[in-house]
Protein backbone atom coordinates (compact mmCIF):
# COMPACT_ATOMS: atom_id res chain seq x y z
CA UNK A 1 0.00 0.00 0.00
CA UNK A 2 1.41 3.36 -1.01
CA UNK A 3 1.86 6.25 1.42
CA UNK A 4 -1.03 8.19 -0.19
CA UNK A 5 -3.42 5.26 0.19
CA UNK A 6 -2.34 4.75 3.80
CA UNK A 7 -3.00 8.42 4.54
CA UNK A 8 -6.46 8.28 2.93
CA UNK A 9 -7.42 5.12 4.84
CA UNK A 10 -6.25 6.64 8.14
CA UNK A 11 -8.21 9.84 7.52
CA UNK A 12 -11.35 7.79 6.75
CA UNK A 13 -11.01 5.78 9.97
CA UNK A 14 -10.53 8.93 12.02
CA UNK A 15 -13.61 10.48 10.45
CA UNK A 16 -15.75 7.41 11.20
CA UNK A 17 -14.43 7.25 14.76
CA UNK A 18 -15.14 10.92 15.40
CA UNK A 19 -18.07 11.68 17.75
CA UNK A 20 -21.37 12.66 16.20
CA UNK A 21 -21.05 16.22 17.46
CA UNK A 22 -17.80 16.66 15.56
CA UNK A 23 -19.43 15.86 12.23
CA UNK A 24 -21.38 18.31 10.17
CA UNK A 25 -24.77 18.79 11.81
CA UNK A 26 -28.03 18.72 9.93
CA UNK A 27 -29.26 22.25 9.14
CA UNK A 28 -32.11 23.42 11.31
CA UNK A 29 -35.52 23.59 9.62
CA UNK A 30 -37.28 26.90 9.31
CA UNK A 31 -35.11 28.93 6.96
CA UNK A 32 -37.51 28.27 4.09
CA UNK A 33 -41.04 26.97 3.90
CA UNK A 34 -40.02 24.10 1.61
CA UNK A 35 -38.00 22.38 4.34
CA UNK A 36 -40.90 22.77 6.75
CA UNK A 37 -43.40 21.24 4.33
CA UNK A 38 -41.13 18.25 3.79
CA UNK A 39 -40.91 17.59 7.52
CA UNK A 40 -44.63 18.09 8.01
CA UNK A 41 -45.49 15.58 5.29
CA UNK A 42 -43.14 13.00 6.79
CA UNK A 43 -43.91 13.40 10.51
CA UNK A 44 -47.26 15.07 11.17
CA UNK A 45 -49.42 12.43 12.94
CA UNK A 46 -52.79 13.84 11.86
CA UNK A 47 -51.86 13.65 8.19
CA UNK A 48 -50.34 10.20 8.73
CA UNK A 49 -53.60 8.95 10.25
CA UNK A 50 -55.57 10.21 7.23
CA UNK A 51 -53.17 8.47 4.85
CA UNK A 52 -53.52 5.20 6.77
CA UNK A 53 -57.31 5.50 6.70
CA UNK A 54 -57.18 6.03 2.95
CA UNK A 55 -54.95 2.97 2.61
CA UNK A 56 -57.37 0.93 4.72
CA UNK A 57 -60.28 2.04 2.53
CA UNK A 58 -58.34 0.97 -0.57
CA UNK A 59 -57.78 -2.47 0.91
CA UNK A 60 -61.55 -2.88 1.34
CA UNK A 61 -62.17 -2.81 -2.43
CA UNK A 62 -61.19 -6.40 -3.21
CA UNK A 63 -63.13 -8.05 -0.33
CA UNK A 64 -66.23 -6.02 -1.20
CA UNK A 65 -66.60 -7.83 -4.52
CA UNK A 66 -65.64 -11.29 -3.31
CA UNK A 67 -68.03 -14.20 -2.89
CA UNK A 68 -68.97 -15.27 0.60
CA UNK A 69 -67.04 -18.23 1.99
CA UNK A 70 -68.62 -21.57 1.08
CA UNK A 71 -70.22 -23.73 3.77
CA UNK A 72 -69.70 -27.42 4.45
CA UNK A 73 -72.23 -29.60 6.27
CA UNK A 74 -72.08 -33.24 7.43
CA UNK A 75 -75.20 -35.19 8.44
CA UNK A 76 -75.02 -38.68 10.04
CA UNK A 77 -78.16 -40.77 9.47
CA UNK A 78 -79.18 -43.72 11.69
CA UNK A 79 -76.10 -43.58 13.92
CA UNK A 80 -77.30 -46.65 15.94
CA UNK A 81 -78.22 -48.82 12.94
CA UNK A 82 -81.78 -49.27 14.15
CA UNK A 83 -80.66 -49.80 17.75
CA UNK A 84 -78.31 -52.68 16.90
CA UNK A 85 -75.19 -50.83 18.00
CA UNK A 86 -74.00 -48.03 20.15
CA UNK A 87 -74.10 -44.55 18.65
CA UNK A 88 -71.10 -43.81 16.47
CA UNK A 89 -69.98 -41.12 14.03
CA UNK A 90 -67.77 -43.29 11.86
CA UNK A 91 -69.15 -42.89 8.32
CA UNK A 92 -68.71 -46.58 7.54
CA UNK A 93 -70.69 -47.70 10.61
CA UNK A 94 -73.80 -45.52 10.31
CA UNK A 95 -76.79 -45.87 8.05
CA UNK A 96 -75.63 -43.11 5.71
CA UNK A 97 -73.57 -39.93 5.78
CA UNK A 98 -74.63 -36.89 3.78
CA UNK A 99 -72.05 -34.23 2.84
CA UNK A 100 -73.27 -30.84 1.66
CA UNK A 101 -71.09 -28.12 0.11
CA UNK A 102 -73.00 -24.81 -0.23
CA UNK A 103 -72.14 -21.52 -1.90
CA UNK A 104 -74.19 -18.32 -1.61
CA UNK A 105 -74.51 -16.46 -4.93
CA UNK A 106 -75.88 -12.89 -5.09
CA UNK A 107 -78.02 -11.62 -7.95
CA UNK A 108 -76.15 -10.68 -11.13
CA UNK A 109 -74.24 -7.40 -10.83
CA UNK A 110 -74.44 -7.03 -7.05
CA UNK A 111 -70.81 -7.97 -6.46
CA UNK A 112 -69.58 -5.45 -9.03
CA UNK A 113 -71.74 -2.73 -7.48
CA UNK A 114 -70.41 -3.45 -4.01
CA UNK A 115 -66.86 -3.33 -5.31
CA UNK A 116 -67.49 -0.05 -7.13
CA UNK A 117 -69.05 1.44 -4.00
CA UNK A 118 -65.96 0.47 -2.01
CA UNK A 119 -63.77 2.03 -4.71
CA UNK A 120 -65.69 5.31 -4.49
CA UNK A 121 -65.44 5.26 -0.70
CA UNK A 122 -61.69 4.75 -1.06
CA UNK A 123 -61.51 7.77 -3.38
CA UNK A 124 -63.47 9.78 -0.84
CA UNK A 125 -60.95 8.77 1.85
CA UNK A 126 -58.10 9.79 -0.43
CA UNK A 127 -59.84 13.14 -0.97
CA UNK A 128 -60.04 13.59 2.79
CA UNK A 129 -56.33 12.78 3.08
CA UNK A 130 -55.57 15.37 0.37
CA UNK A 131 -57.73 17.88 2.23
CA UNK A 132 -55.86 17.13 5.45
CA UNK A 133 -52.56 17.78 3.70
CA UNK A 134 -53.85 20.99 2.10
CA UNK A 135 -54.98 22.22 5.53
CA UNK A 136 -51.67 21.23 7.14
CA UNK A 137 -49.61 22.83 4.37
CA UNK A 138 -51.57 26.08 4.68
CA UNK A 139 -50.97 26.19 8.43
CA UNK A 140 -47.25 25.59 7.94
CA UNK A 141 -47.03 28.29 5.27
CA UNK A 142 -48.94 30.82 7.38
CA UNK A 143 -46.91 30.08 10.51
CA UNK A 144 -43.68 30.47 8.54
CA UNK A 145 -44.88 33.84 7.23
CA UNK A 146 -45.81 34.94 10.75
CA UNK A 147 -42.35 33.97 12.03
CA UNK A 148 -40.81 35.94 9.18
CA UNK A 149 -42.96 38.96 10.04
CA UNK A 150 -42.05 38.81 13.74
CA UNK A 151 -38.36 38.35 13.01
CA UNK A 152 -38.19 41.36 10.69
CA UNK A 153 -40.40 43.44 12.97
CA UNK A 154 -37.93 42.71 15.76
CA UNK A 155 -35.03 43.68 13.50
CA UNK A 156 -36.84 46.92 12.64
CA UNK A 157 -37.49 47.64 16.31
CA UNK A 158 -33.83 47.04 17.14
CA UNK A 159 -32.78 49.46 14.39
CA UNK A 160 -35.18 52.10 15.64
CA UNK A 161 -34.07 51.50 19.22
CA UNK A 162 -30.51 52.18 18.14
CA UNK A 163 -31.73 55.32 16.36
CA UNK A 164 -33.65 56.39 19.45
CA UNK A 165 -30.51 55.95 21.53
CA UNK A 166 -28.63 58.28 19.19
CA UNK A 167 -31.50 60.78 19.26
CA UNK A 168 -31.43 60.67 23.06
CA UNK A 169 -27.73 61.54 23.00
CA UNK A 170 -28.44 64.44 20.67
CA UNK A 171 -31.18 65.65 23.00
CA UNK A 172 -28.87 65.38 26.01
CA UNK A 173 -26.14 67.30 24.21
CA UNK A 174 -28.58 70.04 23.24
CA UNK A 175 -30.01 70.11 26.76
CA UNK A 176 -26.49 70.39 28.23
CA UNK A 177 -25.79 73.28 25.89
CA UNK A 178 -29.03 75.02 26.82
CA UNK A 179 -30.47 74.56 23.36
CA UNK A 180 -33.29 72.17 24.36
CA UNK A 181 -35.50 71.41 27.30
CA UNK A 182 -35.00 68.51 29.68
CA UNK A 183 -38.35 67.19 28.51
CA UNK A 184 -36.74 66.23 25.19
CA UNK A 185 -34.27 63.89 26.91
CA UNK A 186 -37.07 62.37 28.97
CA UNK A 187 -39.21 61.78 25.87
CA UNK A 188 -36.29 60.06 24.19
CA UNK A 189 -35.86 57.74 27.17
CA UNK A 190 -39.60 56.99 27.22
CA UNK A 191 -39.43 56.08 23.53
CA UNK A 192 -36.55 53.70 24.23
CA UNK A 193 -38.45 52.06 27.08
CA UNK A 194 -41.52 51.59 24.86
CA UNK A 195 -39.42 49.89 22.19
CA UNK A 196 -37.74 47.65 24.74
CA UNK A 197 -41.16 46.63 26.01
CA UNK A 198 -42.24 45.84 22.46
CA UNK A 199 -39.12 43.72 21.95
CA UNK A 200 -40.09 41.62 24.96
CA UNK A 201 -43.59 41.15 23.53
CA UNK A 202 -42.19 40.23 20.11
CA UNK A 203 -39.87 37.68 21.67
CA UNK A 204 -42.79 36.09 23.50
CA UNK A 205 -44.85 35.92 20.30
CA UNK A 206 -41.92 34.39 18.45
CA UNK A 207 -41.66 31.60 21.04
CA UNK A 208 -45.39 30.93 20.68
CA UNK A 209 -45.16 30.60 16.91
CA UNK A 210 -42.05 28.43 17.21
CA UNK A 211 -43.96 26.08 19.52
CA UNK A 212 -46.91 26.05 17.11
CA UNK A 213 -44.67 25.21 14.16
CA UNK A 214 -42.83 22.48 16.10
CA UNK A 215 -46.19 20.92 16.95
CA UNK A 216 -47.09 20.81 13.25
CA UNK A 217 -43.76 19.11 12.56
CA UNK A 218 -44.16 16.65 15.47
CA UNK A 219 -41.02 18.04 17.15
CA UNK A 220 -40.49 19.01 20.80
CA UNK A 221 -42.07 22.38 21.55
CA UNK A 222 -38.73 23.95 22.47
CA UNK A 223 -36.77 22.44 19.55
CA UNK A 224 -34.53 24.94 17.78
CA UNK A 225 -35.63 26.43 14.48
CA UNK A 226 -33.66 28.36 11.91
CA UNK A 227 -34.28 32.04 11.35
CA UNK A 228 -36.78 32.50 8.50
CA UNK A 229 -34.74 33.87 5.61
CA UNK A 230 -37.27 34.43 2.86
CA UNK A 231 -40.89 34.29 1.88
CA UNK A 232 -42.29 32.41 -1.08
CA UNK A 233 -42.64 34.57 -4.19
CA UNK A 234 -46.19 35.57 -5.03
CA UNK A 235 -47.22 34.20 -8.46
CA UNK A 236 -47.48 36.58 -11.37
CA UNK A 237 -50.85 38.08 -12.23
CA UNK A 238 -51.38 35.64 -15.11
CA UNK A 239 -51.55 32.76 -12.64
CA UNK A 240 -54.06 34.59 -10.45
CA UNK A 241 -56.83 34.92 -13.01
CA UNK A 242 -60.07 34.50 -11.09
CA UNK A 243 -61.99 32.60 -13.77
CA UNK A 244 -59.15 30.17 -14.43
CA UNK A 245 -58.69 29.48 -10.73
CA UNK A 246 -62.43 29.00 -10.24
CA UNK A 247 -62.47 26.36 -12.97
CA UNK A 248 -59.32 24.78 -11.60
CA UNK A 249 -60.73 24.56 -8.07
CA UNK A 250 -63.73 22.59 -9.36
CA UNK A 251 -61.32 19.92 -10.57
CA UNK A 252 -58.73 19.86 -7.78
CA UNK A 253 -60.35 21.01 -4.53
CA UNK A 254 -60.11 18.07 -2.09
CA UNK A 255 -63.52 18.73 -0.54
CA UNK A 256 -65.19 18.80 -3.93
CA UNK A 257 -63.41 15.61 -4.96
CA UNK A 258 -64.60 13.95 -1.77
CA UNK A 259 -68.17 15.08 -2.34
CA UNK A 260 -68.08 13.89 -5.96
CA UNK A 261 -67.00 10.44 -4.78
CA UNK A 262 -69.77 10.47 -2.19
CA UNK A 263 -72.33 11.26 -4.91
CA UNK A 264 -71.09 8.44 -7.10
CA UNK A 265 -71.12 6.07 -4.12
CA UNK A 266 -74.73 7.08 -3.35
CA UNK A 267 -75.73 6.49 -6.99
CA UNK A 268 -74.21 3.02 -6.93
CA UNK A 269 -75.88 2.36 -3.58
CA UNK A 270 -79.21 3.22 -5.13
CA UNK A 271 -78.57 0.76 -7.97
CA UNK A 272 -77.62 -1.93 -5.45
CA UNK A 273 -80.77 -1.31 -3.44
CA UNK A 274 -82.90 -1.62 -6.57
CA UNK A 275 -81.27 -4.97 -7.29
CA UNK A 276 -82.46 -6.18 -3.90
CA UNK A 277 -85.83 -6.60 -5.56
CA UNK A 278 -84.36 -9.72 -7.16
CA UNK A 279 -83.54 -12.91 -5.26
CA UNK A 280 -80.17 -14.24 -4.19
CA UNK A 281 -79.26 -17.91 -4.56
CA UNK A 282 -77.60 -20.71 -2.66
CA UNK A 283 -76.18 -23.60 -4.71
CA UNK A 284 -75.26 -26.89 -3.02
CA UNK A 285 -73.94 -30.29 -4.06
CA UNK A 286 -74.68 -33.25 -1.79
CA UNK A 287 -72.95 -36.65 -2.02
CA UNK A 288 -74.33 -39.39 0.31
CA UNK A 289 -72.07 -42.13 1.65
CA UNK A 290 -73.37 -45.57 2.63
CA UNK A 291 -70.85 -47.88 4.21
CA UNK A 292 -67.63 -47.23 2.33
CA UNK A 293 -68.98 -45.87 -0.95
CA UNK A 294 -70.80 -42.84 -2.32
CA UNK A 295 -74.19 -44.13 -3.24
CA UNK A 296 -76.08 -40.94 -4.16
CA UNK A 297 -75.45 -37.47 -5.52
CA UNK A 298 -77.77 -34.52 -4.94
CA UNK A 299 -77.94 -30.93 -6.18
CA UNK A 300 -79.74 -28.13 -4.36
CA UNK A 301 -80.77 -24.64 -5.42
CA UNK A 302 -82.11 -22.29 -2.77
CA UNK A 303 -83.67 -18.92 -3.61
CA UNK A 304 -84.73 -16.25 -1.15
CA UNK A 305 -88.05 -14.62 -1.97
CA UNK A 306 -88.03 -10.79 -1.62
CA UNK A 307 -91.61 -10.39 -0.48
CA UNK A 308 -91.13 -7.52 2.00
CA UNK A 309 -92.06 -4.84 -0.49
CA UNK A 310 -92.71 -2.15 2.14
CA UNK A 311 -89.24 -2.46 3.64
CA UNK A 312 -87.66 -2.57 0.17
CA UNK A 313 -89.40 0.65 -0.87
CA UNK A 314 -88.34 2.31 2.37
CA UNK A 315 -84.72 1.35 1.68
CA UNK A 316 -85.02 2.74 -1.84
CA UNK A 317 -86.39 6.03 -0.54
CA UNK A 318 -83.56 6.14 1.99
CA UNK A 319 -80.81 5.77 -0.60
CA UNK A 320 -82.49 8.35 -2.84
CA UNK A 321 -82.56 10.80 0.06
CA UNK A 322 -78.89 10.08 0.74
CA UNK A 323 -78.10 10.79 -2.92
CA UNK A 324 -80.03 14.06 -2.80
CA UNK A 325 -78.17 15.02 0.38
CA UNK A 326 -74.79 14.27 -1.22
CA UNK A 327 -75.65 16.39 -4.26
CA UNK A 328 -76.79 19.26 -2.05
CA UNK A 329 -73.60 19.03 0.01
CA UNK A 330 -71.48 19.25 -3.10
CA UNK A 331 -73.41 22.27 -4.36
CA UNK A 332 -72.99 23.98 -0.99
CA UNK A 333 -69.28 23.12 -0.93
CA UNK A 334 -68.83 24.44 -4.47
CA UNK A 335 -70.47 27.74 -3.51
CA UNK A 336 -68.32 28.01 -0.39
CA UNK A 337 -65.10 27.25 -2.28
CA UNK A 338 -65.95 29.84 -4.94
CA UNK A 339 -66.75 32.44 -2.28
CA UNK A 340 -63.57 31.79 -0.29
CA UNK A 341 -61.45 31.78 -3.42
CA UNK A 342 -62.89 35.11 -4.60
CA UNK A 343 -62.42 36.61 -1.14
CA UNK A 344 -58.79 35.53 -0.88
CA UNK A 345 -57.96 36.67 -4.41
CA UNK A 346 -59.32 40.12 -3.55
CA UNK A 347 -57.35 40.12 -0.30
CA UNK A 348 -54.16 39.10 -2.09
CA UNK A 349 -54.58 41.87 -4.67
CA UNK A 350 -55.17 44.45 -1.92
CA UNK A 351 -52.11 43.24 0.01
CA UNK A 352 -49.89 43.48 -3.08
CA UNK A 353 -51.12 46.99 -3.82
CA UNK A 354 -50.57 48.03 -0.20
CA UNK A 355 -47.04 46.66 -0.20
CA UNK A 356 -46.23 48.46 -3.44
CA UNK A 357 -47.56 51.76 -2.08
CA UNK A 358 -45.64 51.38 1.16
CA UNK A 359 -42.45 50.49 -0.68
CA UNK A 360 -42.55 53.07 -3.47
CA UNK A 361 -44.34 55.99 -1.84
CA UNK A 362 -45.05 55.85 1.89
CA UNK A 363 -41.63 54.70 3.08
CA UNK A 364 -39.52 57.09 0.96
CA UNK A 365 -41.71 60.01 2.01
CA UNK A 366 -41.49 59.05 5.67
CA UNK A 367 -37.68 58.74 5.48
CA UNK A 368 -37.39 62.16 3.81
CA UNK A 369 -39.66 63.65 6.46
CA UNK A 370 -37.52 62.16 9.22
CA UNK A 371 -34.27 63.42 7.71
CA UNK A 372 -35.76 66.91 7.39
CA UNK A 373 -37.08 66.77 10.95
CA UNK A 374 -33.71 65.61 12.27
CA UNK A 375 -31.91 68.45 10.50
CA UNK A 376 -34.51 70.92 11.74
CA UNK A 377 -34.18 69.70 15.34
CA UNK A 378 -30.39 69.92 15.24
CA UNK A 379 -30.71 73.48 13.94
CA UNK A 380 -33.28 74.36 16.57
CA UNK A 381 -36.09 74.93 14.06
CA UNK A 382 -38.30 71.98 15.17
CA UNK A 383 -39.15 70.58 18.58
CA UNK A 384 -38.36 67.04 19.71
CA UNK A 385 -42.00 65.91 19.54
CA UNK A 386 -42.02 66.57 15.78
CA UNK A 387 -38.83 64.54 15.41
CA UNK A 388 -40.31 61.61 17.32
CA UNK A 389 -43.45 61.79 15.21
CA UNK A 390 -41.35 61.61 12.04
CA UNK A 391 -39.50 58.61 13.45
CA UNK A 392 -42.81 56.87 14.17
CA UNK A 393 -43.94 57.50 10.59
CA UNK A 394 -40.86 55.69 9.29
CA UNK A 395 -41.62 52.80 11.60
CA UNK A 396 -45.26 52.66 10.57
CA UNK A 397 -44.32 52.68 6.88
CA UNK A 398 -41.94 49.76 7.32
CA UNK A 399 -44.44 47.86 9.43
CA UNK A 400 -47.12 48.48 6.82
CA UNK A 401 -44.85 46.89 4.22
CA UNK A 402 -44.18 43.87 6.44
CA UNK A 403 -47.88 43.48 7.29
CA UNK A 404 -48.79 43.63 3.61
CA UNK A 405 -46.24 40.89 2.89
CA UNK A 406 -47.68 38.77 5.69
CA UNK A 407 -51.23 39.31 4.46
CA UNK A 408 -50.23 38.34 0.92
CA UNK A 409 -48.59 35.13 2.14
CA UNK A 410 -51.63 34.22 4.23
CA UNK A 411 -53.98 34.83 1.30
CA UNK A 412 -51.73 32.82 -1.02
CA UNK A 413 -51.70 29.91 1.43
CA UNK A 414 -55.50 29.97 1.64
CA UNK A 415 -55.83 30.03 -2.17
CA UNK A 416 -53.52 27.04 -2.51
CA UNK A 417 -55.49 25.22 0.19
CA UNK A 418 -58.66 25.74 -1.83
CA UNK A 419 -56.94 24.50 -4.96
CA UNK A 420 -55.42 21.52 -3.16
CA UNK A 421 -52.06 22.21 -4.79
CA UNK A 422 -49.40 24.91 -5.14
CA UNK A 423 -49.72 27.60 -7.78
Amino acid sequence: MTYALQTTALATLLLLAAPAGARAEEPLPGASVESLLTLAKEHNPDYASMRFEAQAATERIAPAGALMDPKFRVEWMDITQGGSQNATLLPGNVGSTKYTLMQDLPWFGKRELKQNIAAQEAQASQGKAQGSWAELAARVKITHAQRYYLHHTRQLTLELLDLSTRLAKVAQVRYAGGLAMQQDAIRAQLEQTAMQTELVALQGESRQFDARLNALLARPNNAALATPERLRPVPVAAKLDAQALMARSQQTNPRLLTEASSIRSAELGRELTLKNRYPDFTLAITPTQMQSRISEWGLMLEVNIPLQRASRRAEEREVQAMLDAAQSRRAATANQVASELSENLAGLDAAQRTEQLAKSSLLPQAELTFQAALAGYENGKLDFATLLDAQRQVRQARQAQLKAQLEAQMRLAEIEKLLGEDL
